[in-house]
């Protein structure tokens, strides 16, 4: 039986023969790499959608892990990794017209796209096509807000979605207090004055999760960030620092980059850097699984995957689904 996600992409989702197909999950679930060995397999191109691997030089901390790109010494194409600056603010707005530049650049080349992340929310506004404006700084809410706690502009943002019926912000975007104050801004701006400036079709694609054991995610997230410390992810933080961006402007991308910096300014010791960082990426994990189960009471059908199981029998599932 064929899942089928339930907004057909009309035109887009048949353009050439089958439909894209979508891999999420979590954290350290082993997405990338199944994705990769799938894209061998089929002759697809990858478009990532992550929101902190767009950025040149964060390498370590995003966990690109580009290697994973190259499977039985075939290199498989991939987007939208490497497309700005550090210190630059990419967004969902852009995110989208870039992903569909990218999606039509594939399928009129007759190949078959792969998207695959663990931004829930840049998935979703893909796959239903949301419409989208670009939304300006509001320099007056900023400064109201600008000595609010972390969970003080949580609750806000909260009570502006529920205002707003929105899903348009996922939490585990909002790590910071910059980010949480981007996201008020946004919502406060939909509320105040709603657009629909650029209508972007919604992608027919089939969706495949990897479900990863929660005890065995953890064992690999604190695994995998032991080894990120050790291969130079401080070092990596560091030479941004030295280049003249500013700690802010790290810390608004959260997570490693948060908590690292902290701790190369003198905010925290190696042993808190570590433990904090550690915690928070858990928490992160959890709040991509809650995006993921909560797109398919929005009407997502996923179908998920044992991360335990084989590749080639992981393989095998999806194509004879697809």
């Amino acid at each position: 039986m064929k899942h089928e996600h339930t907004e057909s992409g009309a035109d887009y989702g048949t353009a050439s023969g089958k439909r894209m197909i979508t891999i999420l999950g979590p954290t350290a679930s082993g997405k990338t790499d199944l994705a990769a060995h799938l894209a061998v397999r089929i002759g697809a191109e990858i478009i990532s959608a992550d929101s902190r691997q767009v950025y040149r030089d964060m390498d370590i901390g995003t966990g690109k892990d580009l290697g994973d790109y190259t499977v039985d010494g075939r290199s498989v194409p991939y987007h939208l990794i490497d497309i700005c600056e550090p210190g630059t603010k990419y967004n969902l707005f852009r995110y989208q017209q870039d992903f569909l530049n990218c999606y039509e650049d594939i399928r009129s080349r007759g190949v078959p796209p792969i998207l695959c992340g663990g931004t829930g929310l840049y998935i979703e506004a893909v796959l239903k096509g949301y419409s989208l404006s670009p939304v300006p700084q509001n320099p007056e809410l900023r400064r109201s807000l600008e000595n609010r706690s972390l969970g003080e502009l949580t609750q806000i943002l909260t009570g502006l979605k529920e205002r707003n019926h929105s899903v348009m912000h996922n939490r585990t975007d909002v790590d910071s207090c910059q980010r949480a104050i981007r996201a008020i801004e946004i919502e406060t701006h939909n509320l105040s004055a709603p657009t629909e400036d650029r209508h972007c079709p919604p992608i027919d694609s089939f969706i495949i999760g990897v479900d990863i054991d929660r005890d065995e995610r953890r064992q690999k997230i604190t695994e995998r960030l032991k080894a990120r410390l050790e291969a130079g992810m401080v070092e990596e933080i560091d030479r941004l620092l030295k280049r003249g961006i500013p700690a802010e402007d790290l810390i608004y991308y959260g997570l490693e980059y948060r908590f690292v910096t902290e701790y190369l300014v003198g905010r925290l010791s190696y042993e808190e850097m570590f433990g904090q960082l550690e915690t928070a990426i858990h928490q992160f994990a959890k709040r991509q699984m809650t995006w993921f189960r909560g797109m398919e009471r929005r009407g997502f059908t996923i179908h998920w995957v044992n991360a335990r199981q084989p590749m080639n029998a992981k393989i095998e599932e999806i194509l004879s689904l697809w």
